[in-house]
């Protein structure tokens, strides 16, 4: 037996064997970075990088000036939300519309070139001290705007990089940048609140807001428009439509896609007023705790990108949402560190995973040519956050955060259960 034992022991540790596991690892995170192969793929992930960078970052300032301005109301936030959200309903159509029929890469630059004008003139009103919660909202409605108008062109263009076989890796990968921002940009923002103030990260959001315009420009693909009718937008608005609801396997992707939306996203509005209620946190501490987010973020991401192969991804979809549920749930009633971090954790892992595989399997059913559309349609469901992020902001002033983010996480668990039992054939897209 032990003679045995010893030979298995002197064969796993062999130098061939070893050479052999290092060869093997290499080559799973060589399969991971797949995509960035590609050139404009490399520009393109720059570009969302810097893009959602500035993004983040200014997030945590905008929550913090609200903060400042109205003693601390998690009401005022969920009506920051709002600003910024409603625009999807309207705006998306038409930036989807656009993205099939005029050039992708167009379309992204006017959205980031109006993305680092507005911050710009909101840096000014901030540090001159005219800054107001209405200047805010009004900021909040018009970055909406640049996002709705950019986003179906950002998701969609990636098919025109890519090839389909590796379209996962490169919007997973694309979503781990995302991510990492997720970390970078409010842990940043954090800190240098304390020593630059509000408005001079508002002047730095808008300098890297103009990196990422750069970066687009650097983009081969996406000059030339994938397709165009000629009969109008409002028509291939409609066409859109028409296509989603005609294809089950689409339709019932983009039902999926707004229950998370609807019952889960609330603690990106709320998280800062929980934060301040639960751990008497200051902006650094806001910053912390949504970096930890980012960091599970970026490990569902990343660990999406290496599933190359995988067939189940129906199942990896629903099985994201309800963890992701049960976990709200559970880190709504945390009081410590100890207990909110990795609970944290999880949750920012399994959104991310649901993200970015509904894009994937949105973008693989669908014709090249009605991607943008059914990518905008697909963004429309951000512009409904406002259902949940009134509603549980309303709750969380008469009842505490932590009670509505409790509730949140119960109905999302419940939904995406009765979404399961009304399409069990949802389980089978491969």
């Amino acid at each position: 037996m032990n003679l045995k034992t010893s030979t298995q022991a002197e064969s796993t540790d062999h130098p061939k064997s070893r050479l052999e596991s290092i060869k093997t690892g290499i080559n799973r995170h060589a399969d991971m970075l797949d995509s960035f192969r590609y050139r404009d793929y490399r520009w393109l992930w720059i570009s969302s990088f810097t893009s959602f960078l500035a993004m983040n970052a200014q997030m945590i300032v905008r929550s913090w000036v609200i903060l400042r301005l109205t003693n601390d109301s998690p009401m005022a936030l969920a009506w920051i939300t709002l600003s910024f959200s409603i625009p999807m309903i309207f705006v998306s159509m038409v930036g989807g519309a656009l993205a099939d029929s005029i050039p992708r890469r167009r379309m992204m630059v006017i959205g980031q070139t109006g993305n680092a004008a507005v911050t710009l003139v909101i840096a000014t009103l901030d540090a001159t001290g005219l800054i107001t919660f209405w200047h805010l909202m009004a900021s909040g409605f018009l970055a909406g705007s640049m996002m709705a108008f950019n986003m179906p062109s950002r998701q969609a263009i990636i098919s025109d990089i890519v090839p389909e076989e590796k379209l996962m890796n490169a919007i997973a990968l694309s979503n781990s940048g995302m991510n990492l921002t997720r970390i970078v940009g409010p842990a940043i923002a954090g800190v240098l609140i304390i020593f630059i103030g509000t408005g001079g990260v508002f002047y730095l959001i808008a300098g890297i807001y103009a990196l990422s315009v750069i970066s687009v420009v650097m983009v081969d693909a996406g000059k030339v428009a994938v397709g165009s009718s000629g009969r109008g937008i409002f028509t291939n608005i409609k066409e859109g439509f028409a296509y989603a609801a005609s294809n089950p396997t689409l339709l019932s992707l983009i039902i999926m896609a707004f229950i998370p939306v609807l019952f889960g996203m609330s603690y990106y509005a709320l998280l800062p007023a929980w934060a301040r209620e639960a751990l008497n946190v200051q902006s650094d501490g806001l910053g912390m705790l949504m970096m930890i987010m980012g960091i599970g973020a970026l490990s569902g991401s990343l660990s999406l990108a290496g599933l190359t192969n995988f067939k189940k991804r129906g199942i990896l979809l629903l099985g994201s949402c309800v963890v992701w549920g049960i976990t709200l749930a559970a880190f709504s009633q945390a009081t410590s560190y100890a207990v909110a971090v990795p609970l944290l954790l999880v949750v920012g892992l399994t959104s991310s995973m649901f993200m970015a595989l509904n894009f994937t399997l949105l973008q693989v059913n669908a014709v090249p040519e009605m991607r943008g559309r059914i990518m905008s349609i697909a963004m429309m469901s951000f512009g409904v956050f406002p259902l949940s992020a009134v509603p549980f902001g309303i709750l969380a002033e008469r009842t505490g955060t932590a009670s509505a983010l409790f509730l949140s996480g119960a109905l999302l668990t419940a939904f995406t259960m009765i979404f399961l039992l009304a399409y069990p054939r949802f389980r089978k897209i491969p």
